[in-house]
């Protein structure tokens, strides 16, 4: 999701040496980790296999026993709060909210785990830090039946995850400088003239690189781009949200890699900007999970199923792609290239090296 504290919350690629930093020190914890840990691991796995009928009424019933869930996310402050306050209202519970940027949600997960402390509850993170934290063993499978209702592309094999809105990456221009005759077709035409000066990209988007170019062809896709970069130029900006204002405001007339649902905002609020597909479309998923440990297992299986039905509503109006497919969509999911979290977590170092090389570094 867009930057609102930090832009790093929601960029489509995480630090991926950090990713893997913290597996040693989990290892190393792991067996001093209390039995009452243990307790809550095992009371969770048991929450979260409940099935029938009445499911949801013994979940709404163990929610509201505990009172309370503890909420890791690393959405925009807007966005939490309808999200939050439609939960709240709809099952009298009191959510804890902690907001932080993807990785260091996924750093503090981790911490908070080999220290033998399970204060997390619910987790609302991008694809590749929740691959990071299902390796870590750190996340609870659920057999929710809402998963049915999904896109398959937004759960992975292992079920520990599931993503409930899609981080679509496209381009978005300022209206008031560019014509939507004059737009670009393909990624080929950014080789004409007509660009020069007038595009921008953001620094991290590695991962969107590296699914364009396994669609693409690498060779063939990294030329095109280097060439686009030696005839053109292309202004390399931190942060998704700085990069859709910057279009807004004219500085950057065409920018690569907006969030579509950022564009989609600034939009309705009245700004000179607009946002349109090019092929192929890349995307990850944002995310949602419930702790292995749990302490209010209920209240974290209950958000769960909320986040991937009601809330879909909620953050459609809000401009989101989300992953129900009971709920419509601005844009053709069909046509969208969901990227693997796994893939992206393993191949990351490759493509942020290749992509700094051609954007960043020049």
């Amino acid at each position: 999701m867009p930057k609102h504290a930090t832009d790093t919350e929601t960029s489509m690629s995480i630090t991926r040496r950090r990713a893997l930093q913290l597996t040693a020190a989990v290892g190393a914890f792991a067996g001093l980790r209390p039995m009452a840990a243990q307790a809550q691991a095992d009371n969770a796995a048991s929450v979260a296999s409940l099935s029938g009928p009445d499911r949801t009424q013994k979940l709404i019933e163990g929610a509201k026993r505990e009172g309370t869930v503890s909420f890791y996310s690393n959405a925009p402050t807007s966005d939490n709060t309808a999200i939050v306050g439609g939960f709240e209202k709809k099952y009298g519970v009191k959510v804890k909210l902690y907001r932080a940027s993807s990785e260091e949600i996924r750093q503090r997960v981790i911490r908070e785990s080999g220290a033998g402390r399970a204060d997390v509850d619910f987790i609302l993170n991008n694809a590749p830090a929740m691959e990071a934290l299902t390796q870590e063993k750190l996340l609870q499978e659920i057999k929710s039946p809402v998963l049915a209702d999904l896109m398959p592309q937004a759960i992975p094999p292992h079920r520990q995850w599931a993503g409930f809105a899609l981080n679509i990456l496209i381009p978005a221009y300022n209206t008031d400088q560019i014509k939507k005759d004059d737009l670009p077709k393909s990624y080929e035409d950014l080789l004409d003239p007509k660009w020069k000066g007038k595009l921008g990209i953001e620094a991290d988007d590695s991962d969107w690189f590296g699914g364009l170019m396994d669609k693409m062809g690498q060779d063939k896709g990294e030329k095109l781009f280097r060439d686009i970069v030696a005839r053109n130029g292309i202004s390399v900006r931190k942060g998704h949200t700085l990069l859709a204002n910057l279009v807004a405001a004219g500085e950057v007339p065409l920018a690569l890699t907006i969030f579509n649902y950022t564009a989609a905002q600034l939009k309705k609020k009245g700004a000179p900007v607009d946002w349109f597909l090019l092929e192929p479309v890349i995307s990850m998923t944002n995310s949602v999970a419930v702790a292995k440990s749990a302490r209010n297992p209920n209240a974290a299986v209950l958000f769960f199923d909320y986040m991937l039905s009601d809330a879909q509503k909620i953050l459609a109006k809000r401009e989101y792609s989300v992953t129900n497919l009971k709920v419509p969509s601005d844009i053709d999911r069909s046509k969208i290239t969901v990227l693997d979290a796994a893939t992206m977590l393993r191949d990351g170092e490759k493509w942020e090296s290749i992509y700094k090389k051609i954007f960043v570094g020049r």
